[in-house]
């Protein structure tokens, strides 16, 4: 039924990527803090210092708590969507306003899910994006959160992408290992280039491993279109948070978002948008 009908496809998607972008929430809030919490035991233990201080909730076993008071949340709190419209976005416990965070990263994940079904259909290159979407999102909202991408899952997508182009599913194996290689040393040189001329550093380690893990995916061809959407929408997205003072002009912006962001469009509408580029300019 779903390989039949486009409709149900779109729809099914829909309804159960709500579903992953509640998960994605619990991925984004816990696993920093799951981090945070090991690189501090790791240190203290090797300077030999106690350590007493309480595990954060884990990723799969705990439920869900209102960060305020700490209450449980009930199984219908935790609805995708419905759950907020129903508590009309506040704790049924202590009634303060829960962030509009949860709702934004679940309807994100369900459209961005069902583009993804209408643009490949039934068939493993929806599934891949599936996923490499919600891998995306997972990074992008972590690294606004921390300024940081952790290696957790920025390499195992480089080898995700690797595997997945094995069958050629969006670019041959051999060109999917050369954008990596590409991916990771176009970063890594423009970043040592600036630091040699100004002394500062103007991005992490994290970006250079997500432009690899693009290149992976979708070849050495794709990865300059990535690089000038990435770079339109940290613009357009940074000089709105300045006009709208959501952000001073000297406060560090992450680049995995907008990598994030070219990289999905590129996936998505790559092909369309370099040919409609290769036609405007008559080549």
């Amino acid at each position: 039924m779903l390989q039949a009908s486009p409709v149900f496809l779109a729809a099914t998607t829909f309804i159960f990527s709500l579903l992953v972008g509640s998960f994605l929430n619990v991925i984004i809030l816990r696993y920093p803090k799951r981090l945070q919490y090991q690189w501090t035991r790791d240190c203290k233990e090797h300077l030999g210092e106690t350590f007493e201080e309480k595990a954060p909730p884990g990723i799969i076993w705990e439920r869900s708590a209102c960060p305020h008071c700490g209450t449980r949340l009930k199984a219908w709190h935790n609805i995708p969507l419905l759950g907020q419209l129903l508590l009309r976005g506040r704790c049924a416990s202590c009634k303060e306003k829960i962030a509009h965070r949860y709702w934004v990263v679940e309807l994100l994940t369900a459209i961005l899910s069902t583009l993804v079904v209408l643009r490949f259909g039934w068939s493993a290159a929806s599934l891949a994006a599936l996923v490499f979407t919600w891998w995306l999102i997972a990074i992008a909202f972590i690294d606004i959160d921390t300024m940081l991408i952790p290696d957790q899952f920025s390499l195992p997508l480089i080898w995700l992408g690797l595997l997945v182009n094995l069958n050629g599913i969006f670019t041959t194996i051999e060109l999917a290992v050369i954008g990596a290689m590409i991916g990771y040393l176009s970063l890594w040189s423009l970043f040592h280039l600036f630091r040699l001329l100004t002394g500062k550093e103007g991005m992490g380690y994290g970006d250079f491993k997500l432009l690899a893990a693009a290149g992976a995916w979708l070849g050495p061809k794709a990865l300059l279109l990535v690089l000038v959407l990435s770079s339109v929408a940290g613009a357009v997205i940074g000089l709105a948070q300045v006009a709208l003072n959501r952000r001073k002009k000297s406060q560090p912006i992450p680049f995995g978002p907008y990598l994030a962001i070219g990289t999905w469009v590129a996936l998505m509408y790559g092909q369309h948008l370099m040919d409609w580029y290769l036609q405007s300019a008559g080549l």
